[in-house]
């Protein structure tokens, strides 16, 4: 990725996916721009973004909240006075505690709309922002996870959003791809994240991939991090709409 120049969004703290991403991307050579929502955010995701760049040249890092017109309009503004873009990630996801700690059926409708709006619409207004500064091409990644396609207890209606954001991935892939912007997920595996906190018994989840999974463990944030390094190189340039799976495994077992 040296001389390629990507936007990161979600890097909340050093636990999350996005920041072993943001690592692995800049030991691949890629310069980095980062995004936080809110004040209270700022000071770390700055933090952050100086240990990811040299003390000449730290990631750039700008407010973004993503539920926002108006800071989407403001995100192509800023990138305005970048040369292009070549690799966004987008690693935004959020669903009502009370949501997920009750059965779906008792889902309330704000508590739907919020988490489709956050985890599976940004991503569309997002790549709608970026598009235009891609202009020689390149990828758009966005996470997921296997409760979009199967039942995970207590992940609700964030297993629903993430299954629009799947389809959302394969219609923009269409729609970008004359652009030769490749659009992708990754499917992870469970990881001990902050956000994965949230989710009731979230360590019942990884005791039982770890004892199912053919690699009969759980994968690592940095393994995550590689495959998306792949999708956002060239390496990767023959892949789009496509969801890719690293969660050892986990999700080719059956009964």
């Amino acid at each position: 990725m040296e001389g390629k120049t990507a936007l990161i969004l979600g890097v909340a703290n050093r636990w999350s996916l996005a920041y072993a991403i943001a690592q692995a991307f800049q030991r691949e050579g890629a310069r980095l721009l980062l995004t936080y929502q809110g004040e209270r955010l700022r000071k770390t995701v700055e933090e952050l973004g100086a240990s990811l760049g040299s003390s000449e040249s730290p990631a750039r890092v700008f407010e973004c909240d993503v539920t926002r017109d108006e800071d989407l309009a403001r995100l192509t503004e800023t990138l305005a006075t970048e040369d292009r873009l070549d690799a966004v990630v987008h690693s935004i996801a959020f669903a009502n505690q009370a949501d997920l700690a009750r059965p779906f059926i008792e889902t309330s409708r704000d508590g739907y709309l919020l988490a489709q709006n956050v985890s599976a619409y940004s991503m569309v207004a997002v790549a709608r922002a970026v598009a235009p500064k891609m202009t020689n091409g390149g990828a758009i990644l966005t996470l997921t996870y296997l409760g979009s396609t199967r039942v995970i207890t207590n992940y609700n209606v964030m297993g629903v959003a993430k299954a629009a954001l799947e389809a959302a991935v394969r219609y923009l892939a269409a729609d970008l791809g004359p652009q030769n912007i490749r659009v992708n997920a990754i499917s992870a595996g469970p990881v001990k994240t902050a956000a994965a906190r949230g989710i009731k018994d979230f360590s019942k989840v990884l005791e039982a991939v770890e004892a199912h999974a053919p690699m009969r463990r759980n994968v690592t944030p940095g393994e995550v991090a590689d495959l998306a390094a792949f999708l956002a190189s060239d390496l990767g340039r023959g892949v789009t709409g496509d969801v890719l799976f690293c969660d050892a495994g986990y999700h080719i077992m059956g009964l």
